[in-house]
């Protein structure tokens, strides 16, 4: 059994004040074969920076940054891990170095799927641990703070996305990820378990 360990480093919010809104996504340290990966670093420095400090990460120890997607809200904290390799959709990036990654981080088991509707190149994270199997989704799931966060199948599937480029391809990544993991951490919002809330995986297709 894999011995990789998932933690939330920063709690995403996403909430308004008149015209302006604030918006930083659930922030996730992934651990697996020695190397420490962030999954979607967010835009709140100072929490971030706290929130590796409370850990004793140095910004040196992180070895990769994954994001889910190209909105700014998840990727702005990129630029305080200089020397990290980054992990989009398809490609890893060193510098001015660019690759085709295979579909995982590093030499973990850590595997990176397609999960568009969101954004066109949106892709979200599986990573096996002792708990279960735990997908990263980023914004294929995600709630402003004022919503009720509603996660039986029904709901799930049918969830508004206000910023979605495509829905229909959206509802298919949202059944994808119920099918394949245990627990989902969404972009903003609380961790959920379908076990908890009774999701009928045998219909999703």
């Amino acid at each position: 059994m894999s011995t990789a360990t998932v933690k939330i480093l920063v709690d995403g919010y996403t909430n308004h004040e008149g015209e302006v809104i604030y918006a930083t996504p659930n922030t996730v340290l992934i651990e697996d074969n020695g190397k420490k990966i962030i999954a979607d670093p967010g835009a709140n420095r100072k929490q971030l920076i706290k929130a590796l400090e409370k850990e004793k990460i140095k910004i040196k120890d992180i070895d990769a940054i994954f994001i889910t997607h190209l909105h700014m809200d998840h990727i702005l904290n990129i630029q305080l891990f200089p020397d990290a390799l980054i992990f989009d959709i398809d490609q890893v990036f060193n510098n001015d170095k660019i690759k085709q990654h295979g579909g995982y981080i590093l030499n973990t088991s850590i595997e990176i799927i397609p999960t568009p509707g969101h954004d066109h190149n949106h892709a979200s994270l599986l990573v096996e641990t002792k708990k279960g199997k735990i997908a990263i989704a980023g914004d294929v799931f995600w709630w402003e703070d004022e919503e009720k966060q509603e996660t039986d199948q029904k709901k799930l599937l049918e969830h508004k996305d206000c910023y979605a480029e495509n829905e229909t391809i959206l509802c298919k990544s949202r059944k994808k990820l119920i099918r394949l993991s245990d627990y989902i951490i969404p972009g903003h919002g609380k961790t959920f378990s379908s076990k908890d809330f009774k999701i009928d995986k045998s219909v999703l297709s």
